[in-house]
């Protein structure tokens, strides 16, 4: 009798894990609609496109293998992007990560580039109570508070930027320090670190000056700043402000023996063209892969395979955000892969716990607990002229240096 109960309730245990797991299966979605923003026009366009290309090329490289793996499914599903254009404009990019929350309810939601762009994503994910995949929005203000709704993925924290930069400076005993920054978020708190990291040491900006992130004019300012005869001139801005800044001081006829801007190092070829390799020489950068290879990594291709996929794909050799495009990629699908339940809790718990033991072609990924990004740091690069162009050659810390700093820089 006993055995026959036995079998009986096997019996309902294997019929209620058959129907249980139909159920499951059934409840696996046709495709893993990712969301997400580009501007095809605007301030931020060429580097929002490449972080959208290099999306996209993840996309299409796992889809040719079936799919991401989703744990909570147990099986392969494809990917689409759902990718809106917002022009630049935070009003318009508003209305659309609204629209990709409550219309086209996406399983997975990505900010467009940068800090401006990310910032009205922000509090609309939180509403929703839906985790928001960060790639390059690293605004300080942003991870000042713990959340389950923000992950920023692929660059770290702009707090934490200027770190090895002040650093250097402080190394190189450089204390006639000169500060251009964007009022913005983004640029905002590097000025501020900076002039914190060099404040501890009893170093004080000789000058240190906000400009509107739209400003295209910087003939008078250098003019001031050289009034203070610093030895140093660090200016923090996006692509446009570094390419006004650069082609002002180059028409200005001043010199600096020091002068620092970001965006060289991520869009290299973009601020040579419109510059010129002659106003970049042995001006400083944050370099960043691709410049930065990393060659050893726990998941996706390491830094040297995805450039040479990414300009068989593509044609052409990837930037920085082509690379933070795909890096944001990478790291959804682990989150996917290890997810045990397809629920936005579940997605942010598992990039937790992937955090500091993961390694992809930018670098060690590390989040904490309010979603700031702080692996990947960024060493300082020299740009060194080399026939008619520039190369970059990290000088600070003294452990990545692949070369020393030309300091003072010659003149022109």
């Amino acid at each position: 009798m006993q055995g026959k109960r036995g079998w009986a309730l096997k019996s309902a245990a294997a019929a209620l894990a058959l129907t249980w797991g139909a159920a499951h299966a059934a409840a696996a979605p046709a495709v893993i609609k990712i969301g997400t923003l580009y501007a095809s026009s605007g301030s931020f366009a060429v580097a929002s496109q490449g972080q959208l290309e290099g999306l996209k090329f993840w996309a299409a490289g796992v889809n040719k293998d079936g799919g991401v793996f989703v744990k909570a499914f147990g099986k392969k599903i494809p990917v689409k992007i759902v990718a809106y254009d917002d022009q630049s404009s935070t009003a318009t990019a508003t209305t659309l990560y609204n629209q990709l929350i409550t219309q086209d309810k996406v399983d997975v939601l990505v900010a467009d580039f940068g800090s401006v762009l990310t910032s009205v994503a922000i509090p609309l994910a939180a509403e929703h109570k839906m985790l928001l995949i960060d790639p390059t929005g690293s605004g300080a203000n942003f991870f000042t508070k713990k959340t389950d709704y923000l992950a920023d993925v692929s660059i770290p924290s702009s707090a934490v930027w200027p770190v090895p930069l002040a650093n250097m400076l402080l190394a190189k005993h450089i204390k006639r320090v000169a500060v251009i920054y964007g009022a913005n978020d983004f640029d905002a708190s590097q000025a501020t670190t900076l002039k914190e990291v060099l404040g501890k040491a009893g170093v004080k900006p000789v000058f240190f000056h906000g400009v509107p992130t739209t400003e295209s004019n910087y003939t008078v300012l250098l003019h001031t700043a050289a009034a203070a005869r610093p030895d140093a001139l660090i200016e923090f801005g996006y692509p446009p402000n570094d390419i006004a800044f650069l082609k002002s001081l180059a028409q200005s006829g001043l010199h600096f023996n020091m002068t620092f801007t970001i965006f060289p190092g991520q869009l290299l070829d973009l601020i040579t063209k419109n510059v010129g390799a002659k106003a970049l020489a042995y001006t400083y950068t944050y370099p960043t892969p691709p410049l930065v290879r990393y060659d050893k990594v726990t998941y996706g291709m390491n830094t040297g395979q995805f450039v040479a996929a990414f300009k068989a794909a593509e044609n052409k050799d990837p930037n920085f955000l082509d690379a933070a495009g795909y890096n944001t990629g990478v790291v959804m699908q682990k989150m996917l892969a290890d997810a045990p339940k397809f629920t936005q809790l579940d997605f942010h718990q598992a990039l937790m716990q992937a955090s500091g033991r993961t390694t992809t072609l930018l670098g060690a990924f590390r989040i904490n607990a309010n979603g700031a990004q702080l692996g990947q740091l960024l060493p300082v690069a020299q740009l060194v002229p080399k026939g008619d162009k520039v190369m970059p050659v990290v000088v600070y810390p003294e452990d990545k240096a692949t070369g020393k700093a030309v300091y003072p820089a010659p003149k022109s």
